[in-house]
């Protein structure tokens, strides 16, 4: 195998992202010379020198690897079907090292991609390429900060189609080029609007969820139509155009323009409707993305007018059912599609509420989310689960989890260990404080929003106080997440916290964790023995970060909301519980909270026999159900098959 072969073969593996939930092709990628957490791997390959190259083709081991890796990569992709089913996100977490998303959102686009390609489902992602991504959070006496780093999409193995496309705004028409990522056996398509042609319109695909209003709509133009669009010049034929979130909700004007005919808008409606289906993340309305009919006026004119329809009839798809003013995304996809779905049960509940007499909304019905077992389980743990259970505890295999949950104490004491002294030295790296291995370890990661209640413990600081100070059952409790550059509420919390983290010093059991990404989150999620939630109860439309614990070990502690409210069954885990008296609901659910947490500390340290119970009860109870093999299951058996 000469050199340019090697890095060609490189090239191949860093540029499908299969590698991001294949434990041996990342390895192997990891152990290339310049190799980086933060650095991409096919941006790595691409800069090796002849040097480099020459001593690889040297070693035998790592030739046999590449080779094995590469006949690996090419089974897997035998039998790819066309695309029929396009999965449209605003963004997509793949891996860190691609930062196209800012949370849970996004994560749950990118873990869906993943099933998909496991599953062989015929499906294509579309989005928007981001040259800035999402910010990098530092924080400086509390204060949140944020910094961009500019990407170049070729150097993150994106593929250069060739193909551009175009969509109208008001005045002019913005060009968007086209690129694809592979993952696995599913393709993601992304349009990025950084050329000359569009002057100050190449700023379009800057950033995730920045700029002013216009900025946004003029995003979701582009993900919308521009998607539909690519779609096309690629050559997908496209049966379900599936929504993640109303963000993409544009992609109904390019699909009536296709089917529109003398003017008739009701009969190109219901040609539509037969292809989209909608999912909605959103319990309340205040989460809804709307557009006041002063902005978005102009936009919509073009397209009343291009098909000679009133404008009037076409604002009325969107208009807001509680305001005229305004144009409610959720609304229009509501009117427009087939099917619709909220992310866990009793957000299938509260939808159905919130969306009563709009269009489908009174038949929303749901799919609960699920995680990606071979991107959030640790590597240890993936080769115990596969020695003891085969490989399809995965795709959520009940006896393959009902094996798992046999292992004996001394191997989950092993591997749960391990998991918290990786998490430890992570810890001490990104911050400087120690965390004891033997504490009890307590996470709390997701985006610093203010009904998620990062410091609902701060209301009882002296009983928080006692927690941690009891050195007879030490306490470590890990904190980290961003808060959206707008949310000022978000922000103090997150100030709150690191104030009250820096307080206590390297070594008083509380600790910030900056820069909360997928690598961090899958090292907590890893390493927690505890994973701590604490909503405002319905606001948690699902959550996945709990699930991902649970299939590492760890056991849940949460308000009963999004998908705990369903599987929580008194032994795999603990609910906290809800205070019916709204006014005095934190300082109540604080205390409960705390008094959860005792009690858990109390099994762990004292009655570990009972504390390992649990997780074997977790793993069998859980593990079947919060993979997204499961979930795809449920989406192409009731939504995408559904007719």
């Amino acid at each position: 195998m000469g050199q340019q072969t090697i890095r060609d073969g490189l090239l191949r593996l860093a540029a499908n992202h299969r590698w991001t939930w294949t434990v041996t092709a990342r390895s192997l990628l990891d152990s290339l010379p310049g190799a980086e957490p933060d650095r991409h791997p096919y941006e790595v390959v691409a800069t090796l020198g002849e040097a480099q190259l020459e001593v690889l083709e040297s070693e035998p081991r790592f030739v046999g690897r590449l080779t094995a890796e590469l006949t690996d990569l090419d089974s897997a992709l035998v039998g790819v079907k066309p695309a029929t089913i396009a999965y449209c996100s605003p963004e997509f977490g793949i891996t860190a090292r691609l930062p196209q998303y800012s949370g849970g959102l996004g994560v749950l686009a990118g873990d869906h991609l993943k099933a998909a390609s496991d599953a062989g489902l015929p499906l294509v992602g579309v989005g928007l390429f981001y040259r800035d991504g999402f910010f990098r959070q530092a924080t400086d006496a509390g204060v949140q900060s944020e910094r961009y780093v500019t990407l170049d999409p070729s150097t993150l193995g994106a593929r250069d189609t060739g193909v551009e496309v175009t969509v109208p705004l008001p005045g002019r028409e913005v060009v968007a080029r086209v690129w694809t990522l592979e993952v696995g056996r599913t393709t993601l398509v992304l349009l990025d609007t950084d050329l000359d042609v569009n002057g100050p319109d190449r700023a379009l695909t800057d950033r995730l969820y920045s700029g002013d209003r216009r900025h946004r709509l003029e995003q979701e133009m582009v993900l919308g139509v521009g998607g539909a669009r690519a779609l096309d010049a690629l050559g997908f034929e496209i049966t379900v155009y599936h929504l993640n979130e109303g963000h993409a909700g544009f992609i109904t004007l390019e699909l009536i323009d296709r089917l529109i005919d003398g003017g008739d808008l009701e009969r190109a409606i219901e040609s539509v409707r037969s292809g989209l289906v909608f999912t909605t993340h959103t319990p309340v309305p205040a989460g809804i993305d709307k557009f006041s009919q002063d902005l978005i006026a102009p936009y919509l004119a073009l397209w009343a007018g291009r098909w000679e329809v009133d404008f009037d009839d076409l604002w009325s798809i969107g208009v807001d059912p509680e305001d005229v003013s305004q144009f409610n995304m959720a609304a229009l996809v509501l009117r427009l599609c087939r099917s619709a779905n909220g992310v866990s049960r009793l957000h299938g509940e509260v939808s159905r509420s919130l969306f009563a007499g709009v269009g489908i909304g009174d038949d929303i019905t749901h799919v609960t989310n699920g995680v990606h077992a071979r991107t959030w389980v640790g590597d240890e743990a993936q080769a115990l689960y596969d020695e003891v259970a085969g490989t399809a505890w995965d795709a959520g295999d009940v006896q393959a989890w009902a094996r798992i949950s046999e292992l004996d104490t001394g191997r989950i004491g092993s591997l749960r260990h391990a998991a918290a002294v990786r998490l430890g030295k992570r810890v001490r790296e990104a911050t400087g404080h120690e965390v004891n291995p033997e504490a009890l370890i307590i996470g709390f990661a997701r985006r610093f929003a203010p009904y998620k209640r990062a410091t609902l413990m701060l209301e009882h600081r002296e009983e928080l106080e006692a927690l941690l100070d009891d050195s007879e059952r030490p306490i470590h409790f890990l904190f980290a997440g961003k808060a959206h550059p707008m949310d000022v509420p978000g922000k103090q919390l997150l100030a709150d916290i690191v104030a009250y983290a820096e307080g206590r010093g390297p070594s008083g059991g509380f600790t910030f964790i900056p820069d909360y990404d997928m690598d961090i989150a899958r090292t907590l999620v890893e390493g927690c023995d505890i994973w701590l939630n604490t909503p405002i109860r319905p606001r948690e439309a699902s959550g996945t970060s709990g699930e991902k614990a649970a299939l590492n070990g760890g056991l849940n502690c949460s308000i009963l909301d999004g998908w705990w409210a369903e599987m929580f069954d008194g032994q795999n885990g603990w609910a906290i519980p809800e205070s019916e008296d709204l006014e005095a609901r934190d300082q109540v659910e604080s205390a409960s909270t705390l008094e959860a947490i005792a009690e858990i500390a109390g099994m762990y340290h004292s009655d570990r026999p009972s504390f390992v119970d649990r997780i074997r009860h977790s793993w069998k109870t859980l593990g079947p159900r919060v993979t997204a093999a499961r979930m795809l299951e449920d989406y192409e058996r009731e939504i995408y098959l559904t007719r």
